[in-house]
């Protein structure tokens, strides 16, 4: 009986030992360690703090910096990332940070971005371009959407047409405008349920930026589950029944001889993937649900962020909005724009380009260390994420001058490459690679047809009440939005 006893009280203590071991080698071997390691290499940063790592720094200095009033100007950097701005001053341009217990490897240095980027020694995953994005782009993306979103730019302009004189919020006005476009390039005919679903996705991108710098223990987490991790719980669950609806339905018009095929849209493809036969090509339903959050991350959020901007910045500069305006004009007359001419559009492009430097939608793009590598000097442990601050590079005064902080459209009149004497990391708003051409065509694809039908029709100039307040939130957002004023150009409105 005495030996039960012992068994019974050693067990536990046994159990407990081993989960205290863990967690100190979790909680701070290892953070240790790899600090020490990455010192040794030169790479410094603020100090490792137990459980929390630099989360409450982070969440402070962002507080800081969002309290203070900013004036009209277009250096955006130490406000939107004012730790970032902090300590690459502090340690230099690659530096490590810690979120919670894990290590962080901040890189700014061009040289390493492209390397990091262009991930030669397949060290550095990420999520590669998807077969079904790829897909959509090679049934010709750019021909698929302009109906979409000519349409949908015309109930806009239509709607609005009462207001014109009046003060309009064009932030909340292009993130309508996106949402129907991006709706109905991937859903087609069930664009109305796309919409809801975007609107819970939305929600989620909401929840995820609140809780970016907040330390959680896993195992803490999975007892005491917060408000917010229920709540993002039941909105995946919410998507994920959207989804099935509009599956079964396609399926059911499938089966009943009311169409022949899924659909050529972006679900289409999906709902054919999810019913492959091949093991090598079927999709899940776990898969499905995180294509269709891609592709509204890439095509909502990221473009209301940036035609917001090069709106606010054509209000703002009423010289480079006539240029454009007479380019389009003599390209397009007063017709709508057609796919086959949009490439002609130069002045255009050099405006995208700029507001993209000054305003990029992307607050970072995150990697992470596959395995233990070299990459240039660094030798970098495995597991550890890498966070490529490519804001860093486009504000550099080094790199584009003492007027890198002046709206100058005329940087990029010979193209990128000139602009950026032929270094792809010193201007990389979507990254290096296939990826990234995808992400970039289909933003400005978009915002070019938009903006060509809004100056065929409209003068812009920003309102009195305007307050700058660019914040960080999974896209650079207006926080009081973008408040502007519409002008006809026809005399008899």
């Amino acid at each position: 009986m005495g030996g039960l006893m012992k068994l019974v009280i050693l067990v536990p203590c046994s159990l407990f030992f081993v989960a205290l071991v863990k967690f100190l080698y979790d909680y701070l071997w290892r953070p240790l360690r790899i600090q020490q390691m990455l010192n040794s290499q030169g790479i410094r940063g603020p100090p490792y703090r137990f459980i929390h790592g630099n989360n409450k720094e982070v969440a402070k200095m962002r507080q800081e910096a969002l309290s203070k009033p900013m004036a009209l100007r277009h250096d955006i950097f130490p406000r939107v990332q004012p730790h970032i701005y902090t300590w690459i001053n502090k340690y230099g341009k690659n530096y490590l940070s810690w979120d919670g217990v894990r290590a962080e490897l901040v890189i700014s240095e061009p040289e390493l971005i492209k390397e990091v980027l262009k991930n030669s020694e397949k060290a550095f995953p990420k999520r590669k371009l998807t077969v079904f994005l790829s897909k959509l782009v090679g049934n010709g993306l750019v021909t698929n959407m302009t109906p979409a979103v000519i349409a949908s730019v015309e109930t806009m302009l239509e709607k609005r047409k009462g207001y014109v004189g009046k003060e309009i919020e064009v932030f909340e006005e292009f993130r309508l405008l996106t949402s129907e476009v991006i709706s109905r390039t991937a859903f087609g005919s069930s664009y109305l349920e796309g919409q809801k679903i975007f609107y819970m996705l939305s929600r989620l991108a909401i929840i995820a930026n609140r809780n970016l710098f907040k330390t959680r223990i896993p195992w803490i987490s999975k007892l005491l589950k917060p408000a917010d991790i229920l709540e993002s719980e039941e909105l995946s669950n919410e998507i994920q029944g959207c989804v099935m609806k509009m599956i079964k339905k396609r399926e059911d018009r499938v089966v009943n001889g009311e169409a022949d095929s899924f659909g050529n849209d972006f679900l289409g493809l999906l709902v054919n993937a999810y019913h492959d036969l091949d093991d090598k090509n079927k999709l899940s339903l776990g898969d499905l649900v995180d294509e269709c959050k891609t592709f509204y991350l890439a095509g909502q959020d990221t473009v209301n962020s940036l035609l917001a901007w090069t709106v606010f910045l054509l209000a703002i500069h009423g010289d480079w909005q006539e240029k454009a305006r007479r380019e389009v004009i003599d390209i397009f007359g007063n017709q709508n724009p057609h796919p086959e001419s949009i490439v002609k559009l130069k002045i255009m492009t050099m405006i995208i380009n700029e507001t993209l430097r000054l305003y990029g939608p992307a607050n970072g793009l995150m990697r992470k260390v596959g395995r233990e590598v070299q990459t240039g000097k660094l030798v970098l442990p495995a597991n550890i994420d890498l966070y490529i601050a490519n804001v860093v590079p486009q504000h550099d005064p080094q790199l584009w001058g003492d007027d890198v902080h002046l709206f100058k459209p005329e940087r990029f009149a010979e193209g990128i490459a000139k602009a950026t004497n032929y270094n792809a990391a010193v201007f990389c708003p979507f990254g290096i690679g296939p990826r990234s051409c995808v992400g970039m065509s289909f933003a400005t694809m978009e915002i070019k047809i938009a903006l060509s039908m809004i100056l065929q029709r409209c003068t812009i100039s920003l309102s009195l009440a305007y307050v700058h307040s660019p914040i960080s939130v999974v896209t650079v957002q207006p926080e009081h939005g973008i408040q502007v004023i519409l002008k006809s150009l026809d005399s008899n409105v």
